[in-house]
């Protein structure tokens, strides 16, 4: 093999790795989006709401 073989394998290689890390970052930052609250639509704000209705039926409950 030559060098300019050697150099399109390393090309190639370092082509798919940035490839699968720019995949891995978009995938990581648009999960932790939906942990951030944003006026109602992400999964963190149902949790909220959630979490609320939960302590009031144990306030409803815990008066009887």
């Amino acid at each position: 093999m030559q060098a300019r073989d050697y150099a399109t394998i390393l090309v190639a290689v370092m082509t798919i790795i940035g490839g699968i890390a720019g995949s891995i970052r978009w995938m990581v930052k648009h999960y932790l989006m939906e942990l951030k609250t944003n006026g109602g639509s992400s999964m963190r704000d149902s949790l909220d709401r959630l979490e609320v209705r939960v302590d009031d039926l144990f306030k409803l409950i815990a008066g009887k």
